[in-house]
């Protein structure tokens, strides 16, 4: 395949604006915290407190913060209000290219690793793309009708994958509601079954490691290491993973020693979501994940506790730090979760299975639908 530089299909030329000399004007704003929700924000100019660039439809941008996180945005033009962006996007306009293609293409992975090889900053949220290395990187050279294809199978390909997320999610949402029916609440116990706290249930309750880890490259050799990314579903991600040297694994490991059956709890980001050990397994954990051992509970009726809205609830009152709020292990070990009798754990448990069979069909069709 024919590829040209980036720089030489991008016409854009940046003109910056002023929103504040404009203050009783609405801006149609394309921020990166407004990105997640999928549509921009509209702001007068009174409350833009920094210079933007003037951005329009079709414009692509390329966010260049953490490029880890691979923000791809396409100027929609919602609005009659004028579009402007944040000088933390590469803004990108080509009238040979189909915008959703190049879009499609900057989140590939190729593009994704391109895009982290040549960052500045010490990490994390301070890492940043160089706009004039990125001029320099390859697209590929297609005619507009091969573009609009590709877009065509790329979209269709991810509706479908839409579609049976949403699907999932209704399977969780039914999940969540059968635990309250079989169960109720701890505020009205209207079955009279004991109210323990999740100390009382667990033999181990553990954080990982504080230690900021070294990772390394060699998946072969190296140690799979978990962080509370790896939990957001209520499973565990196994496709995503970092690794660990030996040398590190060694100490972590005789300090926690998951094993099948005990359950990760994120401590931070994603507060309060769980995930159950489902296979004989050697890794480690960072500090932003908890380990509970259960003991004389069922582990996916304590899963399903733990998930509980009400469980969140507590979590949510029990927060602390500045910036990113932190669960801490006194406040998971006292809180309190209804503990019904065994025969009852097991028959919510024999429940979740079967759900979880229905996911794993639907992913299944989904997977030959694409």
């Amino acid at each position: 395949m024919q590829y040209t530089k980036l720089k030489d299909i991008n016409e854009y030329v940046s003109i910056s604006i002023n929103p504040m000399k404009l203050p009783n004007t609405m801006f149609e704003m394309y921020s990166v915290p407004i990105y997640e929700t999928g549509h921009p924000e509209y702001l007068s100019g009174n409350e833009i407190g920094s210079n933007k660039v003037i951005v329009k439809k079709n414009d692509v941008l390329l966010c260049k913060i953490n490029p880890r996180i691979n923000r791809v945005w396409v100027v929609s033009d919602e609005s009659e209000h004028q579009s402007i962006a944040s000088s933390e996007w590469i803004v990108i306009r080509s009238n040979t290219y189909n915008p959703e293609f190049l879009a499609w293409y900057f989140r590939c992975p190729k593009f994704k690793k391109l895009m982290i090889s040549e960052v500045t900053g010490i990490g994390g949220s301070l890492t940043r793309a160089q706009p004039k290395a990125v001029a320099e990187y390859p697209v590929p050279v297609l005619s507009i009708d091969e573009q609009e294809k590709i877009v065509g199978v790329l979209n269709k390909v991810n509706s479908i994958i839409g579609a049976r997320k949403r699907e999932l999610q209704k399977l969780d949402e039914l999940i969540r509601a059968r635990f309250v029916d079989m169960f109720g609440s701890i505020h009205d116990n209207k079955y009279g079954y004991e109210i323990q706290t999740i100390q009382d249930v667990c033999e181990q309750i553990k954080d990982g490691t504080h230690q900021t880890p070294t990772y390394t490259e060699d998946s072969l050799n190296g140690f799979k290491f978990l962080s509370s990314k790896d939990v957001t579903s209520g499973k565990i991600d196994w496709n995503h993973l970092k690794y660990i040297p030996e040398s590190l694994h060694t100490e972590l490991y005789a300090r926690i020693a998951p094993k099948k059956g005990d359950l990760l709890l994120a401590k931070n980001g994603t507060t309060g979501i769980a995930a159950i050990v489902d296979r004989d397994e050697i890794f480690d954990i960072y500090v932003s994940l908890a380990l509970l051992r259960p003991i004389e509970i069922d582990s996916i009726y304590l899963w399903g506790a733990v998930n509980s809205q009400e469980t969140k609830e507590q979590f949510d009152a029990s927060l602390k730090g500045i910036g990113v709020p932190n669960l801490h292990l006194g406040e998971i070990k006292k809180t309190r979760i209804i503990v019904p009798p065994i025969l009852k754990q097991k028959e919510f448990a024999a429940f979740v299975a079967q759900v979880d069979k229905s996911k794993q069909a639907h992913e299944y069709s989904g997977k030959l639908a694409a």
